[in-house]
């Protein structure tokens, strides 16, 4: 039989951010965006040295021999990336076989990703983490290569589920901190996806490093991280417009 392979650039355990417990954190390669301010640019495309090609079997084994750890926090699994759903083949064989283990699954998604064909796959996980990067279409092509039309049309979607759901913003300095972003933010989220939190993530420059050594310079931007001031701020906005914020990290 032929065996179900992925690509991976990472499997992180212990790992406490990614949603609830201690967890296993599995990075999938792959993504369709090119956000300008992606701390993981090794994870876009299958072929370079980060990443490595594993079979579901060999996933198993590996997050196995942690299941006691899952179990006694409360944890799981968590798949991100890149974007997890860009290999939605590899996923759904992993969330299939997790899923029969009883083990508590999530996802952290661009939300950038055909429904219909991952829709049995979505009902079967714990826990969404998604982004939201920019309310305005244009701005966000710009700043990501496509626009935000699919990812909100999916937002919709999975507000319908009954899983719950984090809705995460990186927030930018002079980007999408502003205020018209932000109440068009919560207006979207209270009228389509009103059971989410917000997490509100100030952007960092951490992974900048990674694109000079991988001969992608000509991608490289440097934003302005919002004072923990600002953070606040835009944190309280929100809430006097009705949306809970939350933090992982």
């Amino acid at each position: 039989m032929k065996k179900t392979m992925g690509r991976i650039f990472n499997i992180q355990h212990f790992s406490v951010h990614d949603g609830q417990g201690i967890r296993s954190t599995i990075f999938l390669a792959g993504c369709p965006l090119r956000c300008r301010w992606c701390a993981n640019p090794e994870s876009w495309n299958f072929d370079n040295s980060y990443v490595r090609e594993v079979s579901l079997e060999e996933v198993v084994e590996e997050i196995k021999r942690n299941i006691i750890f899952y179990r006694h926090s409360g944890g799981g699994i968590t798949y991100s990336g890149g974007e997890p759903t860009y290999q939605k083949d590899f996923l759904k064989a992993m969330v299939d076989y997790f899923y029969k283990l009883g083990l508590d699954q999530a996802i952290e998604t661009s939300g950038y990703f055909n429904f219909e064909e991952l829709k049995e796959t979505i009902e079967k996980l714990d826990f969404i983490f998604t982004d939201l990067k920019h309310m305005d279409p244009v701005k966000h092509k710009e700043l990501t290569g496509k626009s935000n039309g699919l990812i909100l049309d999916n937002l919709k979607k999975i507000g319908k589920l009954n899983i719950p759901i984090v809705i995460r913003i990186p927030l930018i300095e002079d980007i999408n901190d502003h205020e018209d972003n932000l109440i068009k933010t919560a207006e979207f989220i209270k009228s389509h996806v009103p059971r989410a939190q917000i997490e509100l993530l100030a952007y960092h420059q951490l992974g900048n490093y990674k694109y000079d050594k991988l001969g992608l310079s000509q991608y490289k931007y440097v934003f302005k991280t919002p004072s923990e001031k600002r953070m606040m701020e835009s944190k309280g906005l929100l809430e006097n417009l009705g949306v809970e914020t939350v933090k992982f990290k």
